[in-house]
Parts: C-alpha cells; structure tokens; sequence
C-alpha cells in the first residue's frame, strides 16, 4: 500500500511538536513530553525529520550525530498511516542524510517484542548486535541492539561484532 496524497518529508520544526506528541501518544506506553521535544530541538547532534501527508503530520524520527556513529532515537507513525511504508520512509531519509555527513555506522534499540519493526530494520540491512536487559522502564522488557554499516565500502558488520 502507498500513501495517497501529496508526502512530504522535512525538518522538524517547534510547531510540529503537538502533532509529534500525539503520535507519540498513540505509539508509546512511556511516550516523550513536550519539553523532551522542545530540548531535542536544541540539542546540537539531535536531527529530527516529519513527514507529512497532505498537510498533516502523519510520522517523524530521529536521531543523534555522534562522533561517526549515529543514534536512532524515536521513529513513530501515527495509526491512521500505519502500512503505508511511512516507518520505511522516515528511516530511509535518516539513513542518507547520515551516508551525506560521512557517517559510518547507525545504531538503534527496539523491543524484543515489536516484530513489524524488527523486520524493517533487518529490510534495511540492520543486525542484531545484543541486548539491553529490561531496558524499558515501563514493561521491563527487553531491548535488541541492532547495527547497520552505512559505508557501502566498508565490510559489513557481522552478528560477532
């Protein structure tokens, strides 16, 4: 399925940060507060991009610019764009925009059990790397670490690494 409508994918601005946290609302059981939104904003290695369908937000993401690594932090899509490839979209803008910085590898945590996102990571050459034990505070449940080299010229990562 393909989003209809006009899609658009840009930076994040203050004004989007309602209609993120609404999202977040509906992703989340720990979702992030406005004022978490508001500092990312003004956190110097915090990219954030939306997407917008016809208008409104309908997903976001981001992420942190570390040394030559890359944090994903949140990636969300509101319900009514869920299966529309909005999560694919968002990743991907994140994951060129890291290639453009020179960026060589991203990394991200996700819950064991959130198989729709696992399976889009692994479609875009993520690895499973460990595990964070009770990493989320709200179920206890654990995290996977996964990786992806984002240097085509570099070797790939291993499950080992």
């Amino acid at each position: 399925m393909t989003v209809e409508g006009k899609t658009l994918v840009r930076s994040m601005t203050v004004e989007d940060i309602a209609a993120v946290v609404d999202i977040e609302k509906e992703s989340f059981a720990t979702p992030w507060t406005p004022h978490a939104f508001r500092m990312e904003m003004k956190n110097s290695v915090a990219v954030y991009r939306v997407v917008e369908v016809d208008g409104r937000v309908a997903a976001y993401g981001g992420m942190w610019l570390i040394l030559d690594e890359v944090h994903v932090t949140n990636i969300a899509v509101h319900p009514d764009y869920r299966g529309r490839h909005l999560g694919r979209k968002i990743m991907e803008v994140l994951m060129t925009e890291a290639r453009q910085r020179n960026l060589l590898r991203m990394t991200l945590e996700v819950r064991k059990q959130n198989h729709v996102a696992i399976a889009l990571y692994k479609k875009l050459g993520f690895l499973m790397a460990g595990i964070r034990p009770g990493y989320y505070q709200d179920t206890g449940e654990d995290a996977l670490i996964m990786w992806v080299e984002l240097n085509n010229d570099r070797s790939e990562m291993t499950e080992e690494q």
